[in-house]
């Protein structure tokens, strides 16, 4: 059954812009009892088809394998296999992190035996009240297709099915396979064009003609609309089609957090992104529209500012291949393909144009924006720490145009998100679907996998992130996959402390300096701490010499880590509300302020159905 299964993915093929490739690109894997005498003897007869790369956790692997196909614009997939037990709990995470933000990962774990003879099993967690349930039912809600496989004959329709689910531009996301360990080793007659060479093709289904007309009519009423670019632009590859179709229809256009690169940043119709980590630019045109045109998003609550950044009264026209999606908070539903979608409606918007001024309202306001950002990220006069806009500020500057940055949690989003200014759409990867702590360097390992020639992956993750999970340092060396890593170390999770702050809490918890530890204990030194791993690594105490050590980080042979002391305190300007929980309750005043801005928030925001 292993056997068939790894030749099953061997055979799959699909054709990226006009060439045939592998549709799985590889497997991650770590082996233990649950999946190398079986999945691993298959693997090792396919390695030359089907290279199987070995990480150093099985969640970092599958995002590393998420960060693959992201930067693949889905159109390639890969694999990550573990053992029963904890090597496939492991993967839990990523698959939520998958799940979130609609990208395909084939996840095998290893599982209990099918016959139950030598149970309960080394690593098998029992339920008293069902055994048919094993630890890998933990991945049922957070994947798009979950299978377990519990008789050889059962590939036939199971994995046809997961690669439909993983192709599938509506349904895309993670898809677990449970491998029982006494079913991976037996044996089946199984049909020989079960193995035969299969061509796929992303499907790009069209709207139905009435929603388009119906939103074409709303667009012609509009007076103040905007265009609202998501993640699924990026994957439908309409990006450039959406940027011309904004910049001739006289529509701003702005971006959400996975959008974001949809266009370069100087685009003539470009505002910013959108949202609690977005631009004031883009904010104060989300405002004042009458018509929100939004493409390939979920609108997610940084993205909606908890569904306060528009006015009550503006009419939502919702594109995206997802039904689930577009019909959030009574939007006018436009279910299919991003670029056909875009096209149909240009087509039936005739010689339809918005009103001059409102681009020019939107242009004014990008203005003022950038003069924002030039103000945040200029060298300190006097000295001191610099601040995170700073640090990506000299990166952005100094990285080559076809590099592509990595982040995901902490304060580091929102700094990139507003402050990192695209020179090539594609090249920003900011996982905010999940805000995932750990997918930095692990993305960037599989962003150096998915690279072009000439292009690097630039890391950029703070102390928290880095000490959570840094050890695909050492998988990236030794692979021979280079990135760039620049460690901001502000001394605790200060994204965190800042909220806490923020809604009337004490410093508590977040900040090194307000934890329980032994004051004498030393601080992390993350340059030699990535030597041992065999990376380069440098630390710079300024700017000017952060400067100096990412200039030949740029020339090193290997993945190279740099690190910088930052500000803890230091934000660029944000303007979008956040709904989060404040206690009704509180002896502390400034909790009960907080809970009365929350209760004035509230009555903000939109209302969904």
């Amino acid at each position: 059954m292993a056997q068939a299964l790894v030749r099953y993915l061997c055979a799959q093929r699909i054709e990226v812009d006009g060439v045939v490739v592998p549709y799985f690109a590889g497997v991650f894997a770590i082996f233990g009892h649950g999946n190398v005498t079986c999945l691993g003897e298959a693997l090792h007869g396919e390695r030359d088809r089907l290279p199987t790369w070995r990480g150093q956790n099985e969640q970092s692997m599958a995002l590393a394998a998420i960060a693959y196909a992201k930067a693949r614009r889905r159109q390639q997939c890969m694999v990550a296999a573990a053992s029963i037990g904890p090597g496939s709990t492991n993967m839990v995470t990523a698959a939520a992190l998958a799940h979130a933000n609609r990208l395909p990962v084939l996840l095998l774990g290893g599982d209990v035996f099918a016959s139950r003879r030598p149970d309960p099993v080394l690593q098998q967690v029992e339920d008293f009240g069902d055994p048919t349930v094993s630890v890998n039912d933990a991945f049922r809600p957070v994947t798009r297709y979950w299978d377990r496989i519990t008789r050889p004959e059962q590939l036939l329709g199971s994995l046809p099915q997961a690669v439909a689910t993983l192709l599938d531009p509506a349904e895309c996301g993670p898809v677990f396979l449970g491998l029982c360990q006494d079913t991976q080793e037996e044996a089946f007659d199984y049909p020989g064009e079960f193995f035969a060479e299969t061509l796929h093709r992303i499907r790009r289904p069209r709207p139905d003609r009435a929603e388009v007309a119906a939103a074409a009519d709303c667009l012609r009423g509009a007076r103040r609309p905007l265009l609202l670019c998501g993640g699924g632009v990026h994957y439908a590859k309409a990006a450039e089609w959406a940027g011309e179709f904004a910049e001739r229809r006289g529509l701003p256009l702005a971006e959400t957090i996975a959008g974001k690169g949809s266009v370069t940043h100087d685009h003539p119709a470009h505002v910013g992104p959108l949202g609690v980590i977005g631009s004031s630019s883009a904010n104060t045109l989300a405002a004042e529209a009458d018509v929100l045109l939004a493409v390939g998003t979920r609108l997610q609550d940084f993205t909606t500012g908890s569904w306060t950044a528009f006015s009550p009264d503006a009419r939502i026209i919702a594109l995206n291949t997802a039904r689930w999606d577009a019909v959030k908070h009574r939007s006018l539903p436009v279910v299919g393909d991003a670029l056909e979608g875009l096209r149909e409606l240009d087509e039936a918007l005739g010689d339809w144009e918005a009103d001059p001024a409102w681009r020019a309202r939107g242009r004014e306001a990008f203005a003022r924006w950038n003069d924002t950002l030039d103000r945040a990220q200029a060298p300190p006069p006097g000295g001191g720490l610099p601040t995170y806009a700073q640090v990506v500020g000299l990166v952005n500057r100094l990285a080559g145009e076809t590099d592509r940055m990595v982040t995901a949690a902490g304060g580091l989003p929102g700094e990139t998100t507003k402050g990192w200014r695209v020179r090539r759409p594609g090249t920003f990867d900011c996982e905010f679907g999940y805000s995932c702590m750990g997918y930095e360097i692990a993305g960037g390992w599989g962003n150096a996998m998915a690279a072009p020639e000439g292009s690097t992956p630039i890391v950029l993750v703070g102390d928290g992130s880095y000490l959570m999970m840094n050890s695909d340092l050492w998988s990236s060396v030794l692979t021979g996959h280079k990135m760039i890593v620049v460690v901001c170390d502000n001394g605790g999770y200060a994204v965190i402390d800042r909220l806490q702050t923020a809604k009337g809490g004490a410093s508590f918890n977040n900040l090194l300096r307000d934890c329980r530890v032994d004051p004498s204990a030393s601080t992390v030194d993350f340059a030699r701490h990535a030597e041992s791993m065999g990376a380069r690594a440098r630390h710079a105490e300024t700017l000017a010499e952060l400067e100096d050590a990412f200039r030949w980080a740029q020339g090193t042979d290997r993945t190279t880590v740099l690190s910088i002391r930052t500000d803890p305190h230091a934000w660029v300007p944000g303007d979008a509300a956040w709904d989060v929980g404040v206690p009704e309750v509180s002896e502390r005043p400034e909790v009960v302020a907080a809970r009365a801005e929350q209760r004035a928030l509230r009555r903000r925001q939109r209302v969904g159905f």
